[in-house]
């Protein structure tokens, strides 16, 4: 959602309140504001009229959570979709090839379950717990709503040795959504997710010193 769509946000959100008489404070409208960020204001309005119409629901006033899962699915369902991208992946492509996926949480995940090749390289009487464990770690991450740090591409062994001999690496096969997939990789980082800092030596008397100190 554009910045400039805030206050055309806003102004939906209210009358959707109006609507089921109830009362939108700045609070609430805050909220909206902050949880239909990601998406487009068209969207967010289709979906609007969805909720309202629905049967099931409709007679409800619309939280963002409700709004959320109808323009993305559950959390759930959002990782079952990611694991099935990374399945077909690895039995399609392989784990020698470099990819870059279409969902930057995608890349995130796989590097924190150890990296492209190590999940690839797993057998099949691993893999419904390597999936389960992908399941889990992409919607801990969509729970919290956020995009965080990842590796632009996901390295393949054959680009990993061709590094480590000072060759050219091959280009990356773009998985998904090519556009989408390009889009992820200009903008992933390839800075070290976790940040490790030598303790200078002494430091470790002199604190311990200290809170000796304080406790006399």
């Amino acid at each position: 959602m554009e910045a400039t769509d805030a206050s055309k946000l806003v102004d939906l959100v209210s009358n959707v309140y109006a609507f089921y008489r109830q009362d939108f404070s700045k609070f609430a409208a805050s909220v909206w504001i902050n949880a239909m960020q990601p998406f487009d204001l068209a969207a967010v309005a289709d979906a609007m009229n969805r909720h309202c119409v629905n049967p099931d629901n409709g007679q409800f006033m619309p939280k963002p959570a409700d709004i959320v899962r109808m323009l993305q699915g559950s959390t759930q369902d959002s990782g079952l979709v990611a694991w099935s991208k990374v399945d077909a992946a690895v039995r399609q492509c392989g784990t020698y090839v470099s990819v870059v996926f279409d969902d930057p949480v995608i890349h995130r995940v796989i590097l924190d379950m150890g990296g492209w090749t190590l999940v690839g390289g797993k057998d099949e009487k691993e893999w419904p717990f390597i999936g389960k464990e992908f399941v889990n770690r992409y919607r801990g991450y969509k729970m919290r709503s956020e995009t965080p740090d990842y590796p632009p591409v996901l390295i393949g062994i054959s680009d990993a040795q061709n590094g480590r001999q000072g060759f050219r690496k091959t280009e990356p096969v773009l998985i998904g959504n090519a556009e989408q997939a390009r889009r992820v990789m200009l903008s992933g980082t390839d800075r070290p997710m976790i940040s490790f800092t030598q303790m200078a030596t002494g430091d470790a008397p002199l604190m311990l010193a200290s809170t000796q100190m304080e406790e006399a």
